[in-house]
C-alpha cells in the first residue's frame, strides 16, 4: 500500500483532483463526438467487386447507438461526480477564513488558472504568491487532515 493510500493525500494532490475529473470529461466528450462522427458518416458501398459470400454481420449502427448512450450516460455521471466534488472543495476552500488564501487556491484549484496568472489577478508579485500558495495548501493540509480520493 503506497505511503499516500495510508497517510491521505496532500492538500495539493486532493485539490488538483477537481482539475484531472474535469480533463476525464473532456476527454469522454471528444470520444462521444468522434463516435457520433463514426456513426454518422457514410459508407458507400463497393459495387466494383464480386461479391462472393454474404454473412450475417451485426447490425454495426445499432451497436454504435448503444456504445453511444453508454458513453453518454458515464459522462452525465462523471459530470455528477465532478460537481459534488467542486461543491465540496468550494466549500473546504472557504472554510480557510483567509481571504488571500481562498481567493488563491480558488483561482488555482477551481478555476485552474496558473499560480502567475492568479499573482497578476491579486496584483501580488510572483515570488509573495508561491509563499501565499504554499502557506495556503500547509493551511489547508492542518485544517483537513484526513484527505482521501474523492471518486
Amino acid at each position: 500500500m503506497s505511503e499516500e493510500k495510508r497517510m491521505g493525500l496532500t492538500a495539493r494532490k486532493y485539490l488538483t483532483q477537481l482539475e484531472e475529473l474535469e480533463i476525464n470529461i473532456s476527454q469522454d466528450l471528444e470520444m462521444l463526438e468522434e463516435m457520433k462522427a463514426s456513426a454518422c458518416g457514410l459508407r458507400g458501398a463497393d459495387y466494383d467487386r464480386e461479391k462472393v459470400q454474404t454473412s450475417h454481420t451485426a447490425d454495426s449502427l445499432g451497436n454504435a447507438v448503444t456504445q453511444y448512450v453508454s458513453l453518454d450516460g458515464k459522462i452525465h455521471e462523471e459530470i455528477e461526480r465532478f460537481t459534488s466534488a467542486k461543491n465540496r472543495i468550494i466549500t473546504e476552500i472557504r472554510g480557510l477564513h483567509d481571504r488571500k488564501y481562498t481567493q488563491l487556491l480558488f483561482k488555482v484549484y477551481v478555476q485552474f488558472k496558473s499560480i502567475r496568472q492568479a499573482a497578476d489577478e491579486m496584483k501580488m508579485s510572483y515570488r509573495y504568491t508561491i509563499q501565499v500558495h504554499n502557506q495556503a495548501l500547509k493551511s489547508f493540509g492542518e485544517t483537513y487532515t484526513d484527505l482521501r480520493y474523492l471518486a
